[in-house]
């Protein structure tokens, strides 16, 4: 089906050829085999060609002129992308460019404004004698992007070179894909349209229906509670996640209920079938746990047939096959940028509700690859610890150039930790929402609860001879933690021992970590804790010691906590990190260099003094101004 908005688009790149072009098969028809392969070439360049001429036509006739005429908001929302140096450079905007939205913007500012309208039309006149308005050209973008497959099949058809197939073959995955991705993302725009209607007819309605996922049905029903009251007309709205039951009034609707559908599964109930009988075609909606379940009444059995089967479509969707295998614990997500499936590398397509997330360990995936995903945890993570994003980091400020280049983040992604500590201000990690590796600001995630405590036993990427090197003079009994850099994914323990150095290869298998096959954890956190309090020779029969000093405390720090055997420990009800540098004027107070990590004993002393250590120094007090206090931070002590 050829709509409107291809049409224009069609007759704009028209326009800019200068003259109409054959189709393609008319060329091809005329031409011998290398013909046809010039003559595809010579095609995706003139397209690339046009495109960005296109681009340019944008931003210098219209956006340079408009840029006083529009706020800020009405600017970025009509020309998202636009300029030509974003298109080539910048690969964090895939997906980003939204025709529909620019559009509906754009055709509302000019109807509201009337100096904008004027501007528009003399913006046209001079880019090409008023032949297109911009509303004609914003479309060009993303109708040329989808004829790139038709020619890069062509090319593929007449190649004999064996490697230069391959790689074309390669092109043609890549650009179906996102052929694919950008129909989708037109099929979710109408989807959203329908869903913001449903949304508009339903009274008393005080959540939004987008967070419920794609509509599969609504109709009429008859519903009643397992314990048989009189049972009730209702039109109902079936989504992914939920059931919203409505009362009719008129041409609109009075919510009556909301059922999550994360606790019911449904049951036929064929005993209520009576043939040439409306409205006795039964079916139940059982709560998991046990409370009252609902049973819902069809009008025809045809009727019955339809709506099971939307209804199992939601419950599938739900509850996949496959959504707890190999330990992931994969639930529908929104993807808030355009993200790849971890299995078949293809993009999740639309615009939400694109596929599902493992919670554990951050991948995605479409619903019908998650039979076949690795175990969690070995495919991307070595049970390093992973963090929340809080907000958004672009690249600026930019890391130290002896760190390395910055990792682009967003709220909402998950971050595995690969190197840091609490006193620095990035943080090497990698987004498992996107793949990629890098550096972060470290005040922009929120840590897992076991972070401040790995932070110093963690070695990063390190080999047994330097782990030698680091521990050879510490006191017996300090260990760290390192990632094996020879075997990819492999971490060690290397510890002091009757002053040698030890080390203890950690095994994974199946999603867990051990160092002896009858006690598996699932992270390196829980390993290390248990070995903190248990002998090694759970393991290792000559190994007779726990974990005891990590190898970044300070020396003064192990000296002191391994003279306080049967001293007890103050409890820790906090951590907060310095904000400021704080100098002590006096021996009850403690001094602080910004991004100390400080344990918090009490909030309750007089004129905003708190009591609490930092490096084993613990004091009367800091001004509790002069820390944040970070609520989601336990320490295991």
């Amino acid at each position: 089906r050829v709509t409107w908005r291809q049409r224009e688009g069609d007759e704009v790149q028209s326009y800019l050829h200068d003259s109409a072009p054959l189709s393609l098969m008319e060329l091809l028809s005329k031409y011998t085999e290398n013909d046809i392969r010039s003559c595809c070439l010579a095609e995706i360049k003139q397209t690339e060609e046009k495109y960005t001429e296109t681009l340019e036509s944008i931003e210098k006739f219209f956006m340079v002129p408009l840029k006083r005429f529009l706020s800020a908001s009405e600017f970025d929302t009509v020309f998202i992308n636009i300029p030509v140096s974003n298109c080539i450079f910048n690969e964090q905007i895939k997906g980003s460019y939204q025709v529909e939205i620019a559009i509906s913007c754009l055709d509302n500012i000019s109807k509201t404004k009337e100096d904008v309208k004027l501007k528009l039309e003399e913006c046209s006149k001079r880019a090409n004698n008023g032949k297109f308005t911009l509303r004609d050209l914003l479309v060009v973008p993303m109708q040329r992007v989808l004829k790139y497959h038709l020619l890069l099949q062509e090319l593929v058809k007449h190649t004999t070179d064996p490697m230069e197939k391959a790689n074309l073959k390669l092109a043609l995955d890549a650009m179906k894909d996102l052929a694919q991705y950008v129909n989708e993302v037109k099929r979710d725009n109408e989807t959203l349209r329908e869903i913001r209607q449903f949304q508009l007819s339903i009274e008393n309605l005080n959540h939004s229906l987008l967070q419920y996922g794609r509509p599969q049905g609504d109709g009429e029903i008859r519903i009643t509670t397992l314990d048989k009251r009189a049972r009730q007309d209702r039109h109902i709205f079936l989504f992914d996640l939920a059931v919203i039951v409505c009362k009719r009034r008129g041409d609109n609707y009075e919510m009556k209920e909301i059922i999550d559908l994360q606790k019911y599964k449904i049951t036929n109930n064929p005993t209520t079938d009576k043939e040439n009988k409306k409205w006795s075609y039964g079916f139940y909606l059982i709560h998991i746990q046990g409370q009252n379940g609902l049973e819902v009444y069809c009008k025809t059995k045809d009727l019955k047939k339809k709506w099971l089967e939307q209804f199992q479509m939601a419950l599938s969707n739900i509850r996949p096959d496959y959504a707890d295998t190999s330990f992931h614990e994969f639930k529908m997500h929104t993807f808030s940028r355009v993200t790849s499936c971890k299995v078949c590398q293809m993009l999740l397509r639309g615009t939400f509700y694109q596929g599902y997330l493992c919670s554990k360990c951050g991948v995605g995936a479409h619903k019908e690859c998650l039979g076949r995903l690795d175990n969690c945890g070995r495919a991307n993570s070595g049970g390093l610890p992973k963090m929340q994003v809080i907000r958004n980091y672009n690249g600026i400020p930019q890391p130290a150039t002896q760190d390395g280049p910055p990792l682009h983040i967003q709220i909402g992604d998950t971050i595995e930790l690969i190197r840091g500590d609490a006193h620095s201000l990035f943080w090497q990690g990698r987004n498992l929402t996107t793949g990629e590796l890098g550096f972060f600001p470290s005040d922009a995630v929120k840590p897992s609860p076991f972070f401040i405590v790995l932070c110093s036993r963690f070695a990063g990427a390190m080999e047994r001879l330097q782990a030698e090197s680091e521990l050879i003079n510490r006191v017996n009994s300090t260990y760290l933690v390192r990632h094996r850099t020879k075997e990819s994914g492999e971490y060690a323990i290397s510890i002091k021992y009757n002053n040698e150095v030890k080390h203890i290869k950690i095994l994974t298998r199946d999603g867990f970590f051990h160092i002896a096959e009858n006690r598996k954890f699932k992270n390196l956190m829980e390993l290390v804790e248990y070995y903190k309090h248990h002998s090694l020779k759970e393991g290792f029969r000559s190994l007779d010691t726990t974990l005891q000093f990590p190898y970044k405390e300070s020396e003064n720090l192990v000296g002191q906590r391994s003279n306080r055997t049967g001293v007890l420990s103050p409890k820790v009800i906090g951590i907060a990190i310095a904000r400021y540098d704080f100098c002590a004027r006096d021996m009850r107070e403690l001094s602080l260099l910004k991004g100390d990590v400080v344990k918090i004993y009490t909030k309750m002393s007089a004129n905003g003094w708190w009591r609490g250590e930092v490096n084993g120094r613990v004091r009367l007090g800091f001004l509790f101004s002069f820390v944040s206090f970070l609520p989601w931070l336990t320490v295991i002590l």
